[in-house]
């Protein structure tokens, strides 16, 4: 399905794609891309849900919530494009990503990116102090990805839905409680 979708994206049939591509790499590249655009979108879908009424801090933490809650969400719903979003991208990339420096379009639209905004917000609103933003990110993030890999692919992999939101609210609140 994935490949269908990034050919049906270029506009070049299944015998097309491969010639459409200068190479495999390439190839590989679009399709992570399309992973990662999804990913991205089911992301925002949760923080658009977050209402634009109420306190500024209130508003902040439900967004960083949204957004580790929708990570979650990609990775059960669609496993196979969560598996495959950070499988093939190239270290520089990742290390353009995780410091902000030389983020094109695409990559300011990238999960990642919503969570260091989310963040960020959370200090300008005064819930997160400077000194303690370093670092927290890359923790966050590597929260919600561990968390996704174990339900997909690992032991927690045969929970039942109610208890998969019963851990990952725990793991959510955990972070929200670190803030401080």
């Amino acid at each position: 399905m994935v490949l269908r979708d990034v050919q049906r994206m270029a506009g070049v049939s299944n015998s097309a794609a491969y010639r459409h591509y200068s190479d495999r790499d390439a190839l590989l590249d679009a399709v992570t891309d399309y992973a990662i655009a999804r990913m991205t979108d089911a992301m925002a879908a949760r923080l658009n849900a977050v209402p634009a009424r109420g306190p500024r801090t209130k508003r902040a933490l439900g967004r960083l919530r949204a957004t580790g809650q929708g990570y979650v969400d990609f990775a059960l719903a669609e496993p196979g494009l969560f598996r495959t979003a950070f499988a093939h991208k190239e270290p520089d990339r990742h290390s353009r990503l995780t410091s902000g420096d030389g983020a094109d379009d695409a990559e300011a639209h990238h999960p990642f990116q919503i969570l260091i905004r989310c963040l960020d917000d959370l200090v300008a609103v005064g819930v997160l102090s400077p000194d303690r933003r370093d670092g927290l990110d890359e923790a966050a993030w590597a929260a919600v990805h561990g968390l996704s890999t174990l339900f997909i692919d690992g032991p927690l992999s045969a929970a039942d839905p109610v208890r998969k939101q019963l851990i990952t609210d725990r793991l959510l609140d955990g972070i929200s409680g670190s803030l401080r």
